[in-house]
């Protein structure tokens, strides 16, 4: 069992609907030396690739994003959920659907931030069916830029994202993999790597 799967194991909570609780560590409370061993990892995992640029949505991601870049010594662009006065200039948008929220999203990057020149590593904390991550590729492939990586804190193994993911031939490399839950008893299935 790696670091993440124990912490998960530790303080995860499994609740009805195939939903895994991580707001202690993860998406509300940030455990930040977590987040630093997380970004170590993907640096290790996606050694040899020429990244420029990190790209994640808000706000889960944001984080987790920061920290790893560190690692990368490169910037963190993300993606907005919603169009604010302080946005100028053209823009890329891609329609997303959240599994948490249970609506759908235009999610925003400007122009500005992402070119053809760029090579990007696309962090995220879930993966569950890949609706995030579909459109975070639509945008990187409309700025023109490579998607070199994907790195994802959890994935479900359960559902469709990670093979859908997999499928169009990109470097998915989540740091766990949840192939069950059981509400009931809180057990949790890792995949074993």
């Amino acid at each position: 069992m790696n670091f993440l799967e124990e912490k998960i194991v530790k303080e995860g909570i499994v609740k009805e609907g195939n939903v895994l609780k991580v707001d202690n560590f993860l998406n509300h409370q940030m455990d930040i030396e977590l987040f630093n061993e997380m970004g170590r990892e993907w640096k290790k995992r996606f050694e040899g690739k020429n990244i420029n640029k990190i790209l994640t949505i808000e706000a889960s991601g944001i984080g987790i994003a920061c920290i790893a870049a560190q690692h990368f010594n490169v910037p963190v662009v993300f993606a907005k959920k919603s169009k604010s006065i302080n946005l100028e200039g053209e823009m890329y948008t891609a329609e997303v659907e959240s599994f948490t929220h249970k609506n759908k999203n235009q999610v925003i990057v400007a122009k500005k931030f992402l070119n053809e020149n760029d090579r990007v590593l696309l962090i995220d904390d879930f993966l569950a069916n890949g609706c995030a991550l579909q459109g975070l590729i639509q945008i990187v492939q409309s700025a023109g830029a490579t998607v070199e990586g994907i790195g994802i804190a959890i994935e479900k193994g359960f559902q469709t994202g990670g093979k859908i993911i997999r499928n169009l031939g990109y470097q998915l490399e989540s740091l766990a993999i949840v192939d069950a839950m059981n509400a009931e008893t809180g057990e949790i299935l890792f995949r074993e790597e």
